[in-house]
């Protein structure tokens, strides 16, 4: 009797231990872009999605593998356009945002772009349910430093990123949502050169690595604490 007891009580125990110790959860995540976000000129394990749902997993915080919304070229409107053509699984756990550097190379109005960047905010906010703690928008890399803008007027470019920029994080403020800058980054190359990609345009799968790393920064106290 005693041994069956004492059976009975490590049972129990085991069962309470269980109801008690949390699982961890594994976040479904939606990365929105451009030519940044679906990683031109680099692999596919190099895109900084990819690179930063890894190394969350490997300090022992569980991302899915990104699904990736994202055209090389894409400018606000086709964005939001190649994002009704798609069929998804909402709502996300995290979603991620990374638009504009092609308004800003086509010329397009900058009132433009701000009117259709709003309209993107709330769209993704919608994908995970309103929750603006897991919603980060990422600046636009400056590609005047870049070798392919070498014949350019790359003062005027760098100017005018930082006007585009300017309107992205100040529609961030406005609605609550984490912006991350890394635009200072991209600014590096010429100290550099192994950030810069094979087409001499896009960054490098070391400079995403250092794009990853600077978000890190932001979003690994944001589910720690959850």
């Amino acid at each position: 009797m005693k041994k069956e007891f004492l059976f009975i009580q490590f049972i129990v125990f085991i069962f309470f231990l269980n109801c008690t110790v949390k699982e961890k959860p594994s976040y479904s995540y939606l990365a929105l872009g451009d030519s940044y976000t679906i990683g031109e000129s680099v692999n596919e394990n190099d895109r900084w999605p990819v690179q930063l749902s890894k190394k969350l997993n490997a300090i022992g915080i569980a991302f899915s593998a990104p699904e990736i919304i994202a055209k090389t070229g894409w400018t606000t409107d086709e964005l939001k356009t190649g994002i009704d053509n798609q069929i998804l699984n909402y709502p996300y756990d995290w979603v991620s945002l990374m638009i504009g550097v092609n308004n800003q190379y086509r010329n397009r109005p900058i009132e433009n772009f701000k009117e259709e960047f709003e309209t993107l905010i709330d769209l993704a906010l919608s994908f995970n349910g309103n929750n603006k703690k897991r919603l980060f928008v990422l600046s636009i890399p400056d590609w005047g430093k870049m070798p392919f803008a070498k014949n350019r007027n790359q003062e005027q470019i760098s100017r005018e990123i930082d006007d585009f920029n300017q309107v992205i994080y100040e529609i961030c403020a406005l609605k609550e949502v984490l912006f991350i800058d890394i635009t200072p980054l991209s600014r590096r190359v010429e100290n550099h050169p192994e950030w810069i990609g094979s087409d001499g345009l896009h960054p490098s799968g070391l400079q995403y690595t250092e794009w990853v790393n600077e978000i890190l920064t932001h979003i690994e106290p944001l589910v720690a604490d959850e």
